[in-house]
């Protein structure tokens, strides 16, 4: 079984308590960690363990939760697709804290290439926005943003496209 590892992390100029922040905000209606460009998160309720959610046709309940450090969500299954996806924040002393997205995947069979052609480059993509809108959210700008490829551009038309609306938006904000 192949096992996927994938981190995405930012240094930032500011405390561990206010990137932590950011992470509560996550599926809110004042999300200011998801980029807008992309389907949103959301929660069935406040963001807690138990809690079900997903962005786009993604799946996944919250395992973990520390407010202010960590959550952790598992996916569901939906898709073939195990394993989970976390945000956290390390102090780095002082006014300086990392923000790391880590996601740890096992896809079986086809799904295997259906995340190194398809859901890689998007989840890439979608997860740097993410650190993009942290330090602009900490810092009030972004020194450099990532840029959507022409593949990530295709897949995301061809994705609107063929993904029917019901999976798009699973669960309401609270």
């Amino acid at each position: 079984m192949i096992v996927v590892l994938n981190v995405h992390e930012r240094a930032l100029p500011a405390s561990p308590e206010r990137v932590g922040a950011l992470i509560d905000s996550l599926g809110s209606g004042d999300d200011r960690l998801w980029p807008p460009d992309w389907p949103p998160v959301r929660f069935e309720g406040p963001l807690a363990v138990g809690v079900a959610g997903g962005h786009g046709p993604v799946r996944y309940r919250v395992s973990h939760y520390v407010p202010g450090q960590w959550v952790r969500c598992r996916f569901t299954g939906r898709g073939g697709f195990e394993g989970f996806h976390e945000f956290a924040v390390e102090s780095l002393g002082g006014d300086r804290a990392v923000l790391r997205n880590t996601m740890v995947l096992r896809p079986s069979g086809i799904r295997v290439l259906g995340w190194l052609l398809f859901f890689r480059p998007l989840h890439n993509t979608a997860f740097e926005q993410c650190l993009d809108r942290a330090e602009l959210a900490v810092t009030g700008h972004v020194m450099r943003p990532v840029r959507w490829s022409r593949y990530v551009r295709l897949l995301r038309r061809l994705s609107a496209w063929f993904v029917p609306r019901w999976l798009r938006s699973p669960y309401a904000n609270p």
